[in-house]
């Protein structure tokens, strides 16, 4: 059994449904994308495996077992909303933190300081999280949410609010937490992330899944639409070719849209009878292209 298994869970407030038999698995080792539109019910999930509030129907467990209270010591949380207090100083606010989590303050001082090391702002350690830029206040709550190694680990908009080379510092500590074991359900906006980070998906839409499973087994479902072609020489009459959409010019070369995968032999041998083709590829669509699809079929 994995680690974490959340299995068909429903909750209802009033009339409105907010999840409805949501159900997947995490393993050792992986983060999870959980992804939808605000509204989706991917808040009242991540609730509901936090502990906060309880499914109204099916369960969750964690190595097998119901949630505890003693299991806050195994979690760690990165809230969208940020939620350190804005006057009270890095150092004494991050070790309480981990003391409710188990740890003793000396442990906690030490595993501060060497990750504010880590990330480059040790100077940090004396100062009132108002004083810090935004950048650093994540900086700050993240180190909060796994300071204390959790085994389960829960990411709301992780990398918002900071540049691209501290994004790319954050997520070599996530994809590290992984390899250590860590089981992770990861919540953004960002395609491009979840496209780096996860294997494994579920979206969520009104409340319901409408895409889950593994994000390369999820592309092959869905159609090529997108040829990708660089010549030496211009190429003309593309877009009377059957089956072709639309053809845009890239700096690059030219994204030719088509209304099945049959067209892009089409092209090529098009291509090929007027110039050397440098670059040709049938493109997979991306996570960003499959979410608005099946947000936008389930509207509908």
């Amino acid at each position: 059994m994995n680690p974490l298994v959340i299995n068909k869970v429903y909750k209802q407030y009033a009339d409105k449904t907010a999840v409805n038999g949501v159900q997947f698995e995490v393993g050792r080792g992986e983060i999870y994308g959980l992804l939808g539109a605000n509204g989706a019910g991917k808040t009242t999930t991540m609730r509901m495996i936090l502990g906060l509030i309880y499914p109204d129907q099916g369960h969750i467990q964690y190595n097998g077992k119901p949630y505890e209270k003693s299991l806050l010591k195994n979690i760690g949380y990165l809230p969208e909303e940020r939620g350190l207090y804005p006057k009270i100083k890095v150092s004494e606010q991050l070790v309480y933190l981990a003391q409710l989590k188990g740890m003793s303050a000396k442990d906690a001082d030490r595993s501060l300081k060497e990750w504010l090391e880590r990330f480059g702002v040790p100077e940090n350690y004396n100062k009132r999280v108002e004083e810090l830029s935004k950048g650093n206040q994540q900086k700050i709550q993240f180190i909060s949410a796994i300071i204390h190694k959790p085994q389960f680990l829960i990411m709301d908009e992780a990398f918002s609010g900071l540049d691209p080379v501290n994004v790319e510092l954050l997520k070599a500590t996530v994809k590290e937490l992984r390899d250590e074991g860590a089981s992770i359900v990861f919540s953004t906006h960002r395609m491009e992330h979840v496209e780096e980070l996860c294997r494994n998906i579920t979206i969520l839409h009104r409340s319901n899944e409408v895409v889950k499973g593994n994000v390369k087994e999820i592309k092959s479902r869905f159609p090529k639409e997108k040829v990708l072609l660089t010549t030496d020489k211009e190429v003309s009459g593309l877009e009377k070719i059957e089956g072709v959409k639309a053809v845009h010019h890239h700096e690059n070369g030219l994204e030719i849209e088509i209304e099945h995968e049959d067209a892009a032999k089409r092209i090529l041998h098009h291509a090929l009878s007027q110039s050397d083709v440098q670059h040709f590829q049938l493109k997979e669509p991306t996570l960003n292209e499959i979410f608005i699809r099946s947000v936008g079929e389930a509207n509908e």
